[in-house]
């Protein structure tokens, strides 16, 4: 029966994930679709960058909160497993999103959501982090990778502290780091040319 709700879990969560919140505020407020400006993906920086700043709010607020349903689902279905699973799931429907022929964004605003109930305070340090890095920099995709480098070390820090209690979140938590990575790998390809766009810069 538990496995059966595994399953639920995720089903539930990829399918959340998979409501493209950019391609629906794109359509909302008159703007081009994300897949075809930009970066061609449809997560909050190309919103930011293709609706202005009032579209990249919403868009980020609400692949944020896609991902906190997802997980108070998993939570409620199957505990604390249950939102490791969902969070797995919401951000690969994010990613690749059913609805939209399979063509979404890079996951980071559904990270930010995904990780927040199992792992408050690592999550909420990781964000601190992250904001100060981009602050910095101002290259969001540097921060999008500090970010989930980050919190997969926190993890392993307190599960290492408290026994290793759940020692399966250790390779969760790095499967969506590498998950997140390895989309973001022409950012960083033009990162190390020097090429990436800085946030806020006009595209030459």
């Amino acid at each position: 029966m538990i496995y059966l709700m595994y399953i639920l879990t995720a089903v539930i969560a990829y399918l959340l994930g998979s409501i493209s919140v950019g391609i629906l505020t794109s359509k909302l407020l008159g703007g081009p679709n994300l897949r075809e400006v930009g970066s061609g993906n449809t997560g909050a920086t190309n919103a930011l960058r293709a609706m202005g700043l009032k579209g990249g709010i919403i868009v980020f607020v609400g692949d944020i909160l896609k991902a906190l349903i997802a997980s108070l689902i998993g939570r409620a279905l199957c505990g604390f497993e249950g939102m490791l699973i969902a969070a797995v799931c919401v951000i690969a429907g994010h990613i690749w999103p059913v609805f939209f022929g399979f063509k979404g964004g890079k996951g980071v605003s559904c990270v930010c959501g995904a990780i927040f109930l199992a792992y408050n305070p690592e999550a909420v340090l990781a964000y601190l982090l992250t904001i100060g890095i981009i602050a910095l920099t101002k290259y969001v995709s540097l921060g999008s990778c500090c970010l989930v480098s980050i919190f997969a070390i926190l993890v392993t820090i307190r599960e290492a502290l408290t026994g290793i209690p759940h020692w399966y979140a250790i390779p969760w938590a790095f499967a969506i780091a590498a998950l997140v990575i390895w989309r973001h790998k022409e950012n960083i390809v033009r990162l190390a040319k020097g090429t990436e766009r800085k946030l806020g810069e006009k595209k030459q």
